[in-house]
């Protein structure tokens, strides 16, 4: 019997034109300092993006649970994963949002003319802006938003990173379609980290669309676990919040990092509370309930969990968990046709029975 499927929606992906920005590396003297100071901001510019891939991924974000739902797992950015990509450590204070406008051609013009001068400080901190405005928080073509400057001021990009991430999937989701603005070169990194690295998947030798690889892909594929979150202590949660509340430069949004606790190396075992899941969610300017202040009191107490709540490492997923995600793919439906052909990964069980 054919299974049904959801119907896709018409994604597309804001990719601005960094070509002026990658030519203004070259003034970068002394790239290891750069990373030191600012973070790995200078391989964002150069990220080949498969914008096929990511338009096939945003087909399978789930709004009820905000992860991308598998027909066996599941997976979801991290504010954890997202400061490591982007190797900018996260301060527990709260992110800030903004929607006014500078033109980029007038930073642009300066820091060249820093850059030719050879007056390295100046060059780097109008370069760091550009990066923030036109990279990380694109929203207009060639203009850093206020918000941008503000968050560069306070060095502490990564949970607003997320924040709109979740924020454009989920507007974006809501209407049916529609522009994903967020940082795509820092979401296509994220998810690229999971994929399968094995020739066969990365070569795509039998020229399958990314549809049908996404649907290949069972729970023993995915590369879970990085060594590099070895001693991480995850957010958890913040405030009177039962998980994280998100601040986006187009809205807020919360996240629930008790199912992407496999990702940072620890055990799902059983089905989460639902009250660990309340999904809340607002757009800029239409906030009747008082998310947003909300939110920001909530982030200036941050729970944060480890080994000593969560217990030793080890990335699995018992089947208690495996059954209630099969049983949220079997109601939400897949977007695509449900194929398994062989396992791409010959591996271990990464589920394990009760």
């Amino acid at each position: 019997m054919e299974r049904q499927r959801r119907n896709t929606k018409k994604y597309s992906f804001r990719q601005p034109d960094l070509k002026e920005l990658r030519n203004l590396t070259s003034y970068v003297l002394d790239p290891l300092g750069f990373k030191a100071r600012f973070g790995k901001l200078l391989p964002l510019l150069t990220t080949q993006v498969d914008e096929g891939l990511m338009n096939t991924l945003a087909q399978f974000y789930d709004p009820l649970y905000r992860c991308f739902s598998f027909p066996d797992f599941q997976l979801l950015p991290t504010l954890e994963e997202y400061a490591y990509l982007v190797g900018i450590p996260i301060l527990d204070q709260v992110p800030f949002s903004g929607l006014e406008s500078l033109p980029s051609e007038f930073l642009i013009a300066q820091a060249t003319v820093y850059g030719k001068a050879m007056s390295e400080d100046a060059f780097k901190a109008i370069f760091v802006l550009l990066i923030y405005g036109l990279v990380l928080f694109p929203n207009i073509d060639k203009f850093v938003d206020v918000n941008a400057i503000r968050i560069f001021s306070a060095l502490n990009p990564v949970p607003t990173l997320l924040g709109d991430t979740y924020v454009s999937l989920h507007l974006r989701n809501a209407k049916g379609g529609g522009a994903i603005v967020c940082c795509l070169p820092l979401l296509y990194k994220w998810f690229i980290s999971h994929l399968p690295q094995t020739v066969a998947f990365k070569e795509n030798k039998g020229c399958l669309r990314w549809s049908t690889r996404l649907m290949s892909l069972t729970n023993d594929d995915i590369s879970w676990y990085n060594r590099v979150y070895g001693g991480v202590q995850i957010i958890d949660s913040c405030g009177e919040f039962s998980n994280v509340p998100l601040l986006g430069t187009c809205g807020g949004i919360s996240y629930n990092p008790v199912l992407a606790r496999r990702q940072l190396g620890f055990p799902l075992k059983d089905k989460p509370n639902n009250i660990l899941l309340e999904g809340v969610f607002f757009q800029e300017g239409k906030d009747p309930q008082g998310l947003k202040g909300r939110m920001v009191r909530a982030w200036r107490k941050v729970h944060k969990k480890g080994r000593n709540e969560l217990g030793p490492k080890n990335c699995i997923a018992l089947e208690p968990y495996t059954a209630w995600v099969r049983k949220r793919a079997s109601e939400y439906l897949m977007p695509y046709d449900y194929l398994r052909p062989t396992p791409l990964v010959v591996a271990r069980p990464s589920t394990l029975p009760n």
